[in-house]
């Protein structure tokens, strides 16, 4: 595969995973909606409308499903690469930052609270979903990419990216350090503590759980 294609595909992976994240912050926002009776934060960066978990799912399934054939496959593939996304993310941010976003133990078959059946047939749904509407959809991207005005913004974008997530990764873990009362050390915690305190996180990551 030649360098241009692999850059191609790279492009096309990046802005799957963005459409995924913004499509799970709207879905998150509606349960939100229908759970509390009024609208809630719930992000998985500082900035932008974007929950990371929904877009590895969608680059996944664009990676991994359109192969699987017929629609019982594509619904039970969909349920085991969903399960298996969601359960490593609660597993991640709760080892990394030590707080939950979801925690399922009050459903029946779950799996240690971070994955549950009811959840993994919402993701095989959503891969049935995808290959109907967006799969369709997806090649335009690459269509797209002769176009400058495509590239610059993809430019920024994958800037724009890399930033938020590290800024939201060291600024929660920063918050971390003030809970367990260690002073800010050099220029970039007193930035952290200044721009970040923990009402504005909490704010943010509205549905993170302290474990």
């Amino acid at each position: 595969m030649e360098k241009r294609d692999v850059v191609k595909k790279l492009v096309k992976i990046f802005w799957i995973f963005l459409i995924g994240s913004f499509i799970g912050y709207i879905l998150e926002m509606i349960v939100g909606l229908v759970q509390n009776g009024h609208f809630v934060t719930r992000q998985g960066m500082i900035y932008g409308p974007f929950i990371q978990v929904y877009g590895i799912g969608l680059v996944l399934y664009y990676l991994i499903i359109p192969k699987t054939g017929n629609k019982v496959h594509v619904f039970f593939a969909s349920m085991l690469l969903g399960g298996i996304v969601e359960y490593i993310f609660s597993f991640l941010q709760e080892t990394i930052f030590g707080t939950v976003s979801w925690d399922y133990s009050n459903l029946w078959f779950n799996i240690n609270g971070r994955t549950s059946l009811l959840h993994c047939i919402y993701w095989g749904i959503g891969g049935i979903l995808f290959i109907k509407y967006i799969y369709p959809l997806i090649n335009r991207i690459e269509e797209m990419y002769n176009k400058k005005y495509f590239r610059i913004a993809t430019s920024f974008l994958v800037i724009f990216i890399i930033f938020d997530i590290t800024i939201s990764s060291i600024a929660c873990q920063r918050k971390i350090e003030r809970q367990e009362l260690i002073p800010a050390d050099g220029v970039i915690d007193v930035f952290l503590d200044q721009n970040f305190p923990d009402e504005t996180l909490d704010a943010i990551y509205s549905n993170a759980k302290e474990v």
